[in-house]
């Protein structure tokens, strides 16, 4: 039975899952709003694919519980499953059948009306860049046209959720490209979790980042909070002034008494009469108009004045490995 109350499109209530003595998923809670692009990264081995399995009702959990829509996965796989689009990390295609022939065959499989289904295929097999390529055997596709082919077969009963596991394996840099511009369309009009290790891809398409590592979930915040620090900001500034020497610590100092400002410490210049500092803020602080008001007030010449960002790959690392 649906949960009217529910917001989420997807949501995990102590999600489990044993394998004899092995957790490959250890209780494990998160809930994705409708219309969120949700990256969902692990190293392998964590339990990514396990976890999207048990999303989908392919997998049933030791313990735990899984709602997509507020419909429960366990109780009503049918129901759950009308509104889940999935495309495998190895997409489950016939290689001996016309592409346009098995779309129709999923078509069938999901229950579309006759009347609708036609309409429906031509505007996915348009979405997805198929059209040139429906009359031939899907074993005679490169892998590019086998993935838009799998995202065809995920997208084709219009469902509300879109679960992605790896969709860009093994395809080349233009290819990619083009899987990830699908990707970003979709994710405007569709909830979706994109599991992969490319993690620039993730950046680019997702709001939002869950991280699995030994079946734990030990990430779970937005892209841009994941990419800026976890404690803070970091910000660079590059100063001169414009009557002679600047005293290093008279500036260091002014710096430092900025609100939210935790720490000021000596970085490169840009040569003589230059000063670079590193000011570390404090949690959500941003204190750039800050640096610039008090370089105005104080007649500094601001030479650069910018906010580093964290690599994701640092971050996926550092938290991966159980690094605070």
């Amino acid at each position: 039975m649906a949960d009217t109350a529910s917001e989420a499109m997807v949501e995990t209530k102590a999600l489990h899952k044993e394998y004899g003595a092995t957790v490959a998923v250890n209780s494990i809670s998160f809930k994705v709003s409708r219309g969120e692009v949700v990256g969902f990264l692990g190293p392998n081995g964590a339990g990514k694919t396990t976890t999207m399995k048990m999303l989908t009702g392919f997998l049933k959990p030791t313990r735990g519980s899984v709602f997509v829509g507020g419909v429960s996965v366990a109780d009503d796989p049918i129901a759950a499953q009308r509104r889940i689009g999935y495309l495998p990390e190895n997409a489950p295609l016939y290689d001996d059948m016309m592409v346009v022939d098995f779309l129709r065959f999923v078509a069938d499989l999901r229950s579309i009306p006759a009347a609708t289904a036609t309409g429906r295929l031509k505007n996915i097999a348009e979405r997805c860049g198929l059209m040139n390529v429906l009359g031939k055997d899907i074993g005679q596709l490169s892998k590019g046209y086998r993935q838009r082919v799998g995202l065809a077969q995920a997208m084709l009963h219009d469902p509300d959720l879109v679960i992605l596991d790896e969709p860009t394996s093994g395809l080349d840099p233009n290819q990619i490209v083009e899987i990830r511009s699908l990707i970003k369309d979709l994710g405007k009009e569709k909830t979706v979790i994109l599991s992969t290790h490319i993690l620039p891809e993730v950046q680019a398409t997702c709001s939002r980042i869950i991280i699995i590592s030994d079946g734990k979930l030990v990430a779970d915040d937005k892209t841009d909070t994941l990419t800026t620090g976890q404690t803070g900001s970091v910000i660079k500034v590059i100063v001169k002034s414009k009557n002679g020497p600047l005293d290093e610590g008279k500036v260091k100092g002014i710096f430092n008494d900025l609100p939210g400002v935790q720490a000021v410490d000596r970085h490169d210049s840009e040569g003589t009469g230059t000063l670079g500092f590193t000011l570390r803020a404090s949690g959500a602080s941003d204190p750039r108009e800050a640096i610039f008001s008090a370089a105005v007030s104080h007649n500094f010449v601001l030479l650069d004045l910018h906010r580093e960002r964290v690599s994701l790959e640092d971050t996926f690392r550092r938290l991966t490995r159980g690094e605070n």
